[in-house]
């Protein structure tokens, strides 16, 4: 039992390690972007009708395009988000909070409303979108996990977007702490003005930094249909994931490594009160307030202790003018 509630823990959190992951890039650059939930749900939908159009139009199913077009669809989808995003705060300096809030609401709209007009194309019966066929190769593991008792049930039972979320994670982390590339942009994150004088492009940074951080959260809500949901997408079923992804980046310090642990923390408390014996839904919805519990009273410790490797950028959500340089 434990070992399932183990990596349905891992598999909850991955949706959550993508968001979080492509978040703290974003704001390494000095941009708080709370659209993440709305990039999510626009990537899963990108996804979604990616893998509905391939389906609808091919007779046999080629395995590598059955994963590549949603894959890429999802990619596509999320930049855009992440474009528009850009567009407002860096070039327009309109206020960030504002505008992830805005994104957030805009990518839910334009996710429910493509949901809804696949619906009525497929002619279903029941208000969602079943992607079985294609949703099999995305959750495809490896073969021998299952020889492998245990070990292989929560390590290597998992599908290839799983150990990619992981392996952006490490790269993220490497790239923020090891390169110049991870220097430069924490250097704008923290004083713009200052990264500017020595030569480094702020602009550019900020929007690189953000589309990447936008494709790496979209690729989270890819996971959750195609994978965590066997291929079913129904309207606002992604259901409060998306800030949790936000919530993960203030425990994890805003450190990528981190996040690959707190996402399976955070992913475990979510469905911890599947697991608890004769608990009524009242129960339920207490329990599932646990992550944010937790992130609460971690943010309010990491305050006490004024750490500086704990808190965030120092410019982040602050627009950079320029001139006053």
């Amino acid at each position: 039992m434990w070992a399932e509630f183990i990596r349905r823990a891992i598999m909850q959190g991955i949706p959550l390690l993508f968001g979080s992951t492509g978040e703290i890039v974003t704001e390494k650059s000095g941009n708080l972007n709370l659209g993440i939930p709305g990039v999510m749900y626009v990537g899963g939908i990108g996804g979604v009708i990616g893998a509905f159009l391939y389906e609808q139009n091919a007779t046999t199913l080629n395995p590598f395009l059955a994963v590549f077009i949603p894959f890429m669809c999802a990619v596509i989808c999320s930049l855009i988000m992440g474009l528009i995003y850009c567009f407002l705060t860096v070039s327009l300096r309109a206020n960030q909070n504002v505008t992830g809030l805005a994104l957030t609401t805009f990518g839910v709209g334009i996710g429910n409303f493509f949901g809804g007009s696949l619906v009525k194309l497929a002619g279903s019966d029941v208000p969602s979108i079943n992607l079985t066929a294609t949703s099999s190769y995305f959750r495809a593991s490896l073969p021998f996990a299952d020889d492998l008792g245990w070990f292989g049930q929560i390590f290597l039972s998992h599908s290839f977007l799983a150990y990619l979320a992981i392996a952006i994670a490490l790269l993220a982390s490497f790239m923020l702490t090891k390169t110049r590339v991870g220097l430069n942009l924490r250097a704008v994150g923290e004083n713009p003005a200052t990264a500017d004088a020595a030569g480094i492009r702020v602009e550019l940074y900020k929007y690189v930094a953000t589309c990447i951080g936008s494709v790496i959260a979209g690729l989270g809500g890819l996971y959750y249909v195609m994978d965590y949901a066997n291929g079913v997408w129904s309207n606002d079923g992604f259901g409060d994931r998306g800030w949790l992804a936000i919530a993960l980046v203030i425990f994890a310090m805003w450190r990528p490594r981190l996040s690959i642990l707190g996402s399976i923390l955070f992913g475990g408390l979510y469905i911890v009160h599947n697991y608890i014996p004769n608990l009524d839904v009242s129960g339920q919805e207490l329990f599932k307030m646990l992550p944010y519990v937790v992130t609460i009273f971690f943010l309010v410790m990491t305050s006490i202790g004024n750490k500086r490797n704990a808190q965030p950028p120092a410019s982040l959500g602050l627009p950079y003018f320029r001139e006053e340089r």
